[in-house]
């Protein structure tokens, strides 16, 4: 059991990671988070699915080695989450409105720097992990945009189950800061970077622990 249990490692923190990324987009589609904190919650969802989605997609890619992995990482997530999102819309949410971040970009530009620099591991923290920081908030919006209005949705779908001082009430947009996008993109990119480092060093843990 043991021996088989050190050869999994790696698809058991794979797996995880997935499972954890897929939480955090549910959550970040629940529309009391949308109606009561806006852009506050857009920027937390959009730095924490930043930092698992490189830190899972590094470790993965540089177990394997090959470039296209974290793409192929970023498709497992997304269709982890399509699946839960599921549940969502038996309940009766509209599909379009628990978001799906847009991932797969940003597996993308990760696989392209491990190409790109022949394999260079310091080069795929630095440069990798910067680049995912910086898109993915980006994209994300974009996405943002194509979907149901979380307010008008909030009140066309109220929770069976909401007490009634959860009623969602409007947004305080911009009482902290006027740019999501770019405070999500500048915490994400600096973040990032030391998540891409834990995913090598986690890769590198895992082969030591599978050896001993």
């Amino acid at each position: 059991l043991l021996v088989w249990l050190r050869r999994s490692t790696h698809y058991f923190v794979i797996v995880v990671v997935a499972v954890n990324s897929t939480l955090l987009t549910i959550n970040a589609g629940d529309y009391i988070l949308y109606t009561d904190w806006a852009w506050t919650s857009y920027v937390i969802f959009s730095i924490s699915q930043t930092l698992m989605l490189v830190v899972g997609a590094t470790y993965y890619l540089t177990f394997t080695g090959v470039p296209g992995t974290a793409t192929y990482y970023c498709l497992i997530m997304t269709v982890y989450t399509w699946v839960a999102k599921g549940a969502w819309f038996a309940l009766g949410y509209p599909y379009d409105f628990i978001v799906t971040p847009v991932w797969l970009p940003s597996g993308m530009l990760l696989d392209l720097v491990y190409w790109a620099t022949k394999k260079n591991k310091h080069s795929l923290i630095l440069f990798g992990g910067v680049l995912v920081g910086m898109s993915l908030p980006l994209f994300n919006m974009v996405n943002l945009i194509t979907v149901a209005d979380p307010l008008e949705t909030a009140f066309k779908y109220p929770r069976p189950t909401l007490p009634p001082y959860m009623t969602p009430i409007e947004p305080q947009v911009g009482k902290f800061y006027n740019s999501p996008v770019a405070l999500g993109a500048g915490a994400g990119a600096v973040l990032s970077v030391t998540m891409a480092a834990l995913g090598c060093k986690l890769n590198t843990c895992t082969y030591r622990w599978m050896a001993a």
